[in-house]
């Protein structure tokens, strides 16, 4: 699949066109305040519009790094015939579905089940009152590709409503009775098993049959990475020791590092592959996926010890504290797919434009011999290794790839090791430079609570495992950030969004759970107190606003929030986990530590809930599973009695992150307060105590402790 242009247009100028976007913060709203069409954000204004006029909702839901969202832009949303239809017989509302999933969840759960697929942009349309009626994804401007064109779609429709309203009313109330009903979810029957040892097994062997044993990813084109099978893999691995359940997470990991899908100049990974290679990719790059594949990497490199993978962890999080940090310590959301492909037409842009070479680029740039040696290890050929694309642009391009190890590269040039490992890594710099001075992608600058809530747990075991302060600096910053700028200590509310000093939006499911899995997370590796307590306010709260108490699990969005027409209980975790899936984990982690019933209780109500989606549907779970295996096992207590900074308990610490020991939690002893604060949660740690003067480990399960010790060597044979 060659690389797809978007064609050049004449935007209209700010004069010409301004509408109500333009007063939003959101960067995918602002890129549609000059367009035409005159859109409303979602709220109260549009929806009054739509009632007192008696007109149709025309619902537009993307993000601003969306390929696809900007073709649609410029060829239906740019276009002056196309936007007075709009404008004369809809109301026009834009949503970004990152700042707002609620909207999105309900909207995209309608477009899947009538017509089988999904995906961004979204176009659906609404009666008055926000019941939808019918949907899609992206359409082109005229009839092509077997899809009707938007411009027909609008008509038809039009033409609908005025002739066919009732109909139109009464399906809609129809189908969003449907919805209610099928994505209701509730505790099957009193008393109902919790949890079914074998539907970890059955998760596990409907990944063996999809797994790609030649090159990695389970299904085949196009290969998204979804770390939270790796989770779940990883966490069945620890506890059968099936070592298939293990190489199928190495095989992947090592395969999509070699790939395309890797910045191999700068760092970090695409959104997905559009081959079963992992070649050619969707060049944007999302927060969500360096936090998740970060983890992922280190815990591989846990298990394993292979250095590679916690070089590939340490190029992710280098990339995102150079391109995605915010100043105040809160990381942005994504870069673009889309850049100028000349800069003498910065309108004209193509995807992926940024990041690919003509071997005679790298020829000037680098000079010889070095350039063969770079374009041996890294695929680069004389006509380009993209196939070309339909106007072009891109013939004689190339995509960097590890098409040969060092070693192969070496004995192909016959020349020393070191010295080609010398030579590529500086051309690989010279390169990397020079694209710095290329236009760079889009770039949104929002920060999301519960992706920061990710990058957090990635920096946060990043430092610990890779004992590496810059990143343990990180970790804690953005916590800090997110708590300074998004965090009410007086309500205990959590916002959703921030940018350019706003923060907007009340939080949902998804950024309480994720937050707060962040804190703990944190606190297992730095042991600020703090952050622990933060956790468990922020899942009192989570159970305040989110929890069905009657019939279980947490549903993603408040009660409060009347222009939601479905309050949905979220489970399917895809490229992002599931809010319920997170907060099942948090519960489990929390009734071990704090010893409190109701955090356990919770977590029973969530799986007598979700037990029969765990049976039925693993696959659609596998962070869910994740939990699972920690419920499953038994998780131990390792408990370090001694002083924070001093270097004999962070020796002992360090023996604890070297290892995957992925269920069990941590707790540091440092000071009488503290001691008596844990104790209330498992009342052993009040005789915890350092040995003579020396820091001291307790490892324990269910609350049986064994002797404890002092010695690095003598902690790890107690893990093992």
């Amino acid at each position: 699949m060659g690389l797809r242009i978007v064609p050049g247009a004449k935007r209209p100028t700010a004069a010409m066109y301004t509408n109500r976007l333009a007063k939003e913060k959101s960067p995918y709203l602002l890129q549609h305040a000059h367009n035409p069409v005159d859109w409303y954000p979602w709220g109260d204004e549009a929806f009054a519009k739509a009632r007192s006029e008696n007109k149709p909702i025309f619902l537009s839901i993307g993000y601003s790094t969306c390929h696809w969202c900007h073709v649609m832009e410029r060829e239906s949303f740019e276009n002056d015939e196309i936007a007075a239809r709009l404008n004369r017989d809809f109301v026009p509302i834009k949503v970004d579905r990152e700042e707002r999933p609620d909207v999105d969840r309900v909207y995209m759960t309608f477009v899947q089940a009538t017509t089988g697929a999904g995906g961004w942009p979204m176009s659906v349309f609404l009666t008055p009152d926000r019941k939808p009626f019918f949907g899609g994804t992206y359409f082109p401007p005229e009839n092509r590709w077997g899809q009707p064109g938007f411009g027909s779609v609008l008509t038809q429709l039009a033409s609908a409503w005025n002739s066919q309203r009732d109909q139109i009313l009464d399906s809609a109330r129809d189908i969003l009775e449907q919805l209610h009903k099928s994505t209701s979810v509730r505790s099957p029957r009193p008393g109902a098993a919790i949890l079914d040892p074998a539907s970890l097994d059955s998760g596990f062997f409907v990944f063996r049959r999809t797994f790609d044993t030649h090159l990695g990813g389970f299904g085949g084109a196009p290969k998204f990475p979804r770390p939270v099978i790796h989770n779940f893999l990883l966490r069945y691995y620890a506890r059968t020791k099936n070592g298939e359940a293990l190489e199928m997470v190495l095989v992947t990991l090592r395969e999509m590092a070699k790939g395309g899908m890797r910045d191999h100049l700068g760092g970090g990974f695409h959104r997905y592959s559009v081959d079963e290679r992992w070649f050619v990719p969707h060049f944007e790059k999302m927060l969500y996926d360096q936090a998740q594949l970060a983890v992922s990497y280190l815990e591989a490199f846990q298990i394993t010890g292979d250095a590679a993978f916690a070089a590939t962890a340490r190029s992710i999080f280098d990339y995102v504290l150079r391109d995605l940090a915010d100043p105040g310590g809160g990381f942005y959301s994504a870069e673009d797919a889309d850049s100028a492909i000349d800069p003498a037409r910065p309108s004209e842009k193509g995807e992926g434009a940024f990041y690919i070479w003509s071997a005679s680029e790298v020829r000037a740039l680098v000079g010889e011999p070095a350039a063969s040696w770079f374009a041996f290890r890294y695929g680069v050929e004389e006509a380009g290794n993209v196939s070309q694309d339909p106007h072009g642009e891109f013939s004689g391009k190339n995509i960097l790839y590890r098409a040969h190890t060092l070693e192969e590269t070496s004995a192909h040039f016959r020349v020393t090791l070191d010295q080609l490992r010398t030579e590529v890594a500086k051309a690989e710099r010279v390169l990397f430079q020079a694209r710095s001075q290329r236009i760079r992608p889009h770039r949104d600058d929002k920060i999301l609570t519960a992706w920061n809530g990710l990058m957090i747990s990635a920096f946060a075991l990043g430092g610990a495992v890779l004992d590496e302060p810059v990143y343990a600096q990180a970790a804690r910053r953005a916590a800090e950030f997110i708590i300074a700028c998004l965090y009410d200590s007086q309500t205990g509310i959590l916002e959703r969004r921030y940018r350019e000093g706003e923060a907007l939006i009340a939080g949902f499911l998804d950024d309480y759970a994720l937050f707060a899995q962040a804190l703990l997370d944190l606190y297992e590796a730095q042991f600020d107190r703090r952050h622990l307590d933060l956790a468990i306010r922020l899942t009192e709260k989570q159970q305040e606003l989110f929890e069905d108490r009657e019939q279980g699990a947490f549903f993603s969005t408040s009660a409060g929030d009347a222009s939601l027409v479905l309050r949905i209980k979220d489970d399917y975790d895809g490229a992002e986990p599931s809010g319920n899936s997170v907060a099942l984990g948090n519960l489990l982690r929390l009734a071990r530590i704090t010893g409190r019933p109701g955090f356990q209780e919770s977590a029973d109500r969530l799986l007598a809930v979700f037990g029969p989606r765990l049976s039925v549907a693993p696959v659609a779970v596998p962070q869910m599973l994740a939990a699972c295996e920690f419920r499953l096992s038994e998780p131990r207590e390792i408990i370090i009695a001694g002083d924070r900074g001093a270097p004999d308990t962070q020796a002992l610490v360090r023996a604890v992150h070297a290892r995957f020991d992925p269920n069990r939690i941590v707790l540091l002893v440092d000071s009488e307060k503290t001691r008596a604060a844990l104790a209330l949660g498992i009342p052993a740690i009040a005789a915890m105590h350092p040995l003579g003067g020396r820091a001291a480990a307790y490892v324990c399960r269910n609350f049986t402790c064994q002797l404890p010790v002092s010695e690095v060597g003598a902690l790890t044979e107690l893990l093992q």
